[in-house]
């Protein structure tokens, strides 16, 4: 079984965020340049909330708000979920699913040690499922 601590090992603990200030013009800037699809908001090194694409879509665009305006804490999800890096990927991919999510702070305690995407989710999970074909492969050839 793999675990969150394992996949930020493989992806990397790097974590682009904002403050709850920055404009959301400023923070798509930052999701167009480092090709991600949220950042995380932080007030004073704390956790305060995540900015998403989606959020763009769904608070800005079809509200009618500017980006070049509107501060990231006036659109962003606040009621953030987390997971710890010692929860197993099927925890995360579960989490994810249930609650409708595509992106997950990885915290220990009230530090944030790297974000976790339902991509990093999937790959992890088909690496996984690929390391049991072999095995089970080279236990059906070992065993003739």
């Amino acid at each position: 079984m793999m675990y969150i601590r394992q996949a930020l090992e493989k992806k990397g603990h790097d974590v682009w965020s904002v403050t709850p200030h920055t404009t959301v013009f400023d923070a798509l800037k930052i999701l167009a340049e480092k090709n991600i699809g949220a950042l995380l908001v932080l007030d004073q090194g704390t956790l305060a909330g995540i900015f998403s694409e989606r959020d763009y879509a769904r608070k800005v665009v079809l509200k009618g708000k500017t980006s070049k305006e509107t501060p990231v804490s006036d659109i962003m999800t606040a009621d953030v979920h987390s997971v710890d890096p010692s929860q197993s990927i099927v925890d995360c991919m579960a989490l994810m699913t249930e609650k409708h999510i595509r992106h997950l702070p990885v915290m220990e305690g009230n530090n944030v040690v790297g974000l976790i995407s339902i991509g990093d989710v999937v790959k992890c999970f088909i690496s996984e499922q690929e390391d049991t074909i072999r095995q089970l492969e080279s236990y059906i050839v070992g065993g003739r």
